[in-house]
């Protein structure tokens, strides 16, 4: 620590750590230039940086210059039980591989608070039609997921600086923003900014509050567990002004989807935003979070607001005890946290957008920056005329309409205005289609008490849309299984039909294996279109139903802002959500001999099974010679191709697995929950079924879609994973070569590990997108980026070629890809290793994370 720094903060029994004074030893003026983000930084150097490194580590942020990495130390890491569990498996792994060379597993823990949300492993069997749902689905979990929740049970026993939070109490994020977050830490008598990282690429939901959170892949997540830095350069930190107010009958929805196309295509990929401005000011928080929430579907790492009013209003009214609000205002006020702090800020870069601009929108049919205004969805042909035929769906059904995920339950004004609307539709006698399967499933149980407050649940569960989970369900690709015979239907006729969800993911393949394409939209209009039934219809126009002759549309059943603002004011309070979370987070563990410091593996399960990075072909030599292609990839694959997290089916190679295994079709769950268990997960590895490697064609020349590769050098097509397995069983070394933003979407560490131990030694992209390259450096797999204007079709890449990865490895240098064509030729290809820093060289030569981390634990051990 900078003790020089260390200063009492007035008006609160506590020290701080002056920033201001440190910056301003180097530059005179400089800190009230500073941007929100640098500021946050800078404390983080000043309080826990070597003082030998703090003077060129903060000039960094003074000068804007990236030349050097300085290190980021996140007060805490916040997991979902997907990559959360898969990270406390490798823990679990790590204890092993140290006792089998001498050391003590005991002392492998997390050195910061790590909490663990159990959120993400529930599917939604039952629809909110029935009024047991949220029981059956909830047995339904415990009992598919017993392997995994023994084992995180174990682990909250095991680990010292674990919290966990059972199945059945909400979503990751939004406890978070409701509870979790404090805003200001105080910890051994010093006040300091909050600050994580978490499993999930939507961990940025709670930049809303001021706190710097970003969402990282469960393996730097166990880096920042065992207590090391997470090394960075300067951001790109983009000032985003927002003016204007929201036109009546606008919600927050709308303003995120218009704004991440408006941010897609202003190129913000990795950028760390600052949203200021009257527009920011007059944003509810809760508007303010479905904003931060979406940073990774526009492409920035962090979406951070100035902690103001706003900031200290939602505190109190989620409950937050009144001497933290008072600590948050005191020191924020104090050291230029605070929004008015904040006027002289300078941006390299500053973008602006209207909100009086946004009108209603929806997002898709493919991806959450397709903005469509629902006034146009005709003019794309997405709407349009369709003949309804008595007892048959009609063509674009909406069999899925979920009211789910984080992004938009942790908005009152969202969940209300939707509530609102169904009792309309109600008051009318309209209903949903039969062949909709429609679901609430909020990410607070919080939301469950103030729409019980303002007398509107039994209003959403009379159109079909009862309370199904607290879990992020549809969002995540766990919609359930369809009624038997509407997905017969589907099959025979060959039907267009698709989902509306009030998510912020909607890739294809993701929201349900019979649902060909998704849309995202705000609360409101998921119900609106549960009632229309496809999305072959014009929302804003067509005639939903006809009451006593008059024609009902959308506009007749739509709230008023005054309503849906004046229910928010009577209905939501603060004991609500002290009822809910001081239960929550009563218990505590008091870690002890309570049981063993190694897991007992079960040898039979296909969920928890003891990681193979120390073994087999992860303990052998490398080798960057001889690579063959496993895949080429068009532009955009995401982590969804990479390692899919939706419903297993029976066909699939993790199917038949599972069948073998002994375990029933109804209860192969998710490739997301069996993440924990390499055998089940490895062939989870490219089995999206909308996944196109152009090394596999169709006769015309067309490339043919499916989870597919060719074997070289025999030239034989075979489904993804028996190729896998072929090059595994000869030990042939793999490379895959890419388009622009490869790995893009969720966080998933699988979508590197799978490629791993697939045996893929290098990956060649035009980019990669920023969680995912960190991924694929933990695991030990090598991220190679083509130079501009140099791509696989400049290169005539078909496949059959062999590569060789020639130079010395230091961070952004040149290599030399070397491609030996079949006929004999041989070209040379430089291309920049994206090893970015000399901490990412050091992971990748021990062969990743932890390894790297193994190799230390026992080197201070022997010195010990």
């Amino acid at each position: 620590m900078n003790q020089q720094y260390r200063k009492p903060l007035p008006g609160a029994s506590l020290d701080y750590f002056d920033a201001r004074e440190a910056v301003e030893s180097i530059q005179s003026g400089a800190y009230d230039k500073l941007p929100y983000t640098s500021r946050v930084l800078a404390e983080n150097l000043v309080r826990r940086c070597d003082p030998a490194a703090l003077t060129a580590s903060l000039r960094q942020l003074i000068e804007r210059k990236r030349d050097l990495d300085f290190p980021w130390f996140p007060a805490r890491v916040v997991c979902h039980d997907i990559l959360g569990q898969t990270a406390l498996v490798d823990l679990a792994g790590l204890r092993d591989a140290i006792a089998e060379q001498g050391g003590d597993p005991a002392q492998v823990n997390p050195v910061v608070p790590v909490q663990l949300i159990v959120d993400h492993s529930l599917a939604v069997e039952c629809g909110g039609y029935d009024p047991d749902a949220f029981a059956k689905n909830r047995a339904i979990e415990d009992r598919r997921n017993e392997d995994r929740f023994h084992f995180i049970e174990w682990t909250r026993q095991a680990f010292k600086n674990m919290e966990v939070i059972p199945p059945g109490n909400g979503i990751m994020h939004q406890i978070n923003l409701e509870k979790m977050s404090p805003v200001v830490q105080a910890r051994d008598g010093v006040a300091f900014p909050d600050t994580c990282v978490g499993t999930d690429s939507h961990t940025p939901h709670v930049d809303a509050l001021g706190v710097l959170a970003i969402g990282v892949g469960g393996l730097e997540a166990e880096n920042v567990m065992l207590g090391r830095a997470s090394w960075m350069r300067l951001p790109d930190i983009v000032g985003v002004e927002l003016a204007g107010k929201p036109q009546p009958g606008i919600t927050a929805t709308d303003i995120v989807l218009a704004l991440t196309e408006f941010l897609r295509k202003s190129k913000v990929v990795g950028a760390y935003l600052e949203f200021f401005g009257e527009g920011a000011a007059a944003l509810t928080l809760g508007d303010r979070a479905t904003i931060s929430n979406m940073a990774p579907e526009y492409g920035a790492t962090a979406a951070m607001f100035s902690i103001d009013q706003q900031t200290l209003d939602y505190l109190r009214i989620t409950g937050r005890e009144d001497a933290q609000v008072r600590l948050v205002e005191t020191y924020a006020k104090h050291v230029g946290l605070w929004s008015d702090s904040l006027k002289n800020v300078e941006y390299e870069r500053a973008l602006h957008f209207d909100l009086s601009s946004v009108v209603r929108n929806m997002a898709g049919p493919s991806n959450p920056h397709a903005r469509v205004a629902t006034s146009d969805l005709a003019a794309k042909g997405i709407a349009g005329a369709w003949e309804e035929v008595p007892g048959l769906m009609p063509d674009g059904a909406v069999i899925i309409a979920a009211i789910t995920s984080c992004t938009n339950t942790s908005n009152p004004r969202n969940v209300i205005a939707a509530a609102l609307l169904a009792r309309n539709a109600n008051r009318l006698g309209l209903s949903r289609k039969p062949w909709v399967k429609s679901s609430l499933a909020p990410g607070s149980k919080a939301v469950a008490l103030y729409l019980q407050e303002g007398g509107l649940l039994p209003e959403l569960e009379k159109l079909g849309f009862g309370i199904v989970a607290f879990a992020c369900t549809t969002c995540n690709g766990m919609s359930g299984a369809l009624d038997p015979a509407i997905q017969q239907e589907i099959i025979d006729r060959d039907l267009y039909a698709t989902a509306v969800l009030s998510g912020n993911r909607n890739f294809d393949g993701r929201i349900h294996p019979y649902a060909k394409q998704a849309f995202l939209a705000s609360p409101a209009l998921v119900v609106a279109y549960a009632i229309a039934g496809t999305i072959r219809f014009d929302i804003e126009k067509d005639v939903l139903g006809v009451v006593e002759g008059r024609e009902i549309r959308l506009k007749d059943l739509w709230p008023s802002d005054e309503e849906v603002d004046a229910v928010v004011k009577a209905s939501v309070k603060p004991e609500q959500f002290r009822s809910v979370y001081n239960p929550m987070f009563a218990l505590r563990v008091e870690h002890g001999p309570k049981v063993e410091p190694l897991y007992d593996w079960r040898p039979q399960s296909t969920y928890i099974r003891r990681p193979p990075y120390w073994e087999g072909a992860l303990a052998g030599e490398r080798t960057l010679l001889g690579l063959r292609p496993l895949a080429v990839l068009p532009d955009n694959i995401t982590t969804d191709h990479l390692s899919p997290s939706n419903a297993i089916m029976l066909d699939s190679a993790a199917g038949e697995y599972l069948e073998k295994m002994g375990l029933p079709e109804e209860d192969f769950n998710s490739y997301a929950t069996h993440r924990g268990d390499h055998l089940t997960a490895q062939r989870a590895t490219f089995a999206n079924p909308k996944l196109f490697n152009e090394m596999v064609r169709n006769p015309d020349g067309s490339v043919k879609q499916g989870s597919l590769a060719r074997v070289e050098p025999e030239g034989k097509v075979m489904r993804m994973w028996e190729a896998i397995e072929t090059y595994m069983e000869r030990k042939q070394p793999l490379i895959i070569i890419a388009g622009a933003d490869y790995g893009q979407g969720s966080s998933r560490d699988w979508a590197a590990k799978g490629v791993r131990l697939a045996g893929v030694e290098a990956i060649a992209a035009e980019g990669f997108e920023r969680i995912h390259r960190t991924n694929l450096i933990g695991m030990g797999v090598l991220p190679l980026e083509f130079k501009p204007g140099t791509t696989r079709k400049t290169l005539a890449i078909d496949g059959t070629e062999t590569f060789d990865v020639i130079g010395a490895r230091t961070p952004r240098t040149d290599l030399m890809l070397v491609i030996h064509r079949t006929n004999g030729e041989r070209v040379e290809v430089p291309v920049t290793c994206r090893l970015d820093s000399d901490e990412e060289v050091s992971i990748y030569e021990a062969g990743g994370v932890l390894q790297r981390f193994a190799q230390d634990f026992l080197e201070s051990s022997k010195a010990l």
